[in-house]
This record gives C-alpha cells, structure tokens and sequence, in this order.
C-alpha cells in the first residue's frame, strides 16, 4: 500500500526531476493500477491530474488532457478537494497548449479564486504561473499579462520556499524574451533558470532550458 500513499505526493517531485517524462507515466500508470486494484479512490483525482500533466510534458497532449479532465471530474465528485488548485492549474495550462484559450482562462481564473477563498497560497503561485504560461502561448504574445502572472507567481513562489516554482517562472519570461525578440532578457532568466534546475538536479526541466538557451 505504501506506494500508492505516497504517489500523489512524490509525482510533483518526480514530474520535475526525472530525464524523460516516460519515467514518470510508467511510475504514474503503476499507481494508478494499485489504487484501483485495492479501491483506493481518494488518491484517483490525485494520480490521473499527475498522470495528465506528465503526458502533456512528454507531447501526449490528447490523452494528457483526458487524464487531467478526468482527475477534475474525480475531485468534484469525492469532494476531494486538497490538491483541486493545482490539478485546474494543470488543466488550464494544458488547454492553452491545445488552443483553448477561453478555457484556459476560465480554469487559471477558477484556481486563482479557490486559493485565494481557501487561503492557499503555495497553490495560488501555481495559479498564477499558469496565467502566465497561457498569456505567453498567445499568438501573439499578451506579454504584459505574461510578465505580470510570471512577476507575481515568483514573488509569492519565493516566499514561500517554492524554488522550482520560481524557476519554472524564470524559463517561461526567458522564453517569453526570446519570442518577442529581447535577447538579452531572455539569456538573463534562462541562465537564472539553468542555474536553479540545476541545483535542484531537476534535469527534464534543465534539458529544456538548455535547448533554449542553444535557440539563441
């Protein structure tokens, strides 16, 4: 049972510091089987958003937004809601990647006012880092909107001790330089961003930051 309890929690680790996303699904796949095979339903919401987010990572971004959906609908129907915030920060991002943006928004926004009402506020860094990602996937790129959820997310995320937060939101205002043709900006916060993930043996998230930093 111990790898089942401890699941939820470990795959936010685990998302962020293993070299593939693959290593993740298969360890997320896993859990998923034990919770179901010894009826352990208050983990699902937990497992499938985490399972979710990992296949957006690796490019599954279909299956990774049913799985996420899923996880959402889970929640609402157990009342479970603990980890909620995160799991709609999730979402909201996943559907800015697939070109949802109205539900993206909608979803971010939800997250930001449930963490806020519920005094969550290592969630609402979360939330606010997924506005941030959604305003910078625009085409074109609401880079006021990005810079301002980036700018808050680290704030708050570096309060509260939340380093892979804060580096998260380094790579997407490094990203967000390079599209909008600031060079200079964006080789600033990468190499903040390759420093930290570095530090904190993150290495799926290094890898792409290194691959950015390549880009310019």
């Amino acid at each position: 049972m111990t790898f089942a309890l401890v699941a939820p929690a470990a795959t936010v680790t685990l998302v962020g510091t293993v070299a593939t996303a693959d290593k993740a699904i298969h360890f997320l796949d896993r859990c998923r089987e034990l919770s179901q095979a010894w009826n352990i339903g208050a983990f699902a919401p937990g497992i499938l958003s985490y399972l979710g987010y990992a296949c957006v990572l690796s490019g599954r971004l279909t299956d990774g937004l049913l799985l996420l959906e899923q996880g959402i609908e889970r929640s609402e129907s157990l009342g479970a809601f603990r980890e909620y915030v995160g799991n709609l920060a999730h979402l909201s991002e996943a559907y800015g990647l697939a070109n949802r943006g109205a539900d993206a928004i909608r979803l971010a926004s939800q997250a930001l006012d449930f963490s806020r009402d519920h005094k969550r506020e290592p969630y609402r860094a979360w939330a606010l880092r997924a506005l941030g990602e959604i305003a910078s996937h625009r085409d074109p790129p609401d880079t006021e909107k990005a810079e301002a959820s980036y700018r808050q997310a680290m704030v708050l995320a570096d309060e509260l001790g939340m380093r892979p937060i804060v580096a998260h939101c380094h790579l997407g205002l490094g990203k967000l330089y390079a599209r909008t043709g600031k060079p200079e900006q964006a080789r600033e916060h990468l190499t903040t961003a390759t420093t930290m993930y570095r530090e904190m043996d993150m290495r799926f998230w290094l890898d792409q930051t290194e691959a950015e930093v390549s880009r310019l």
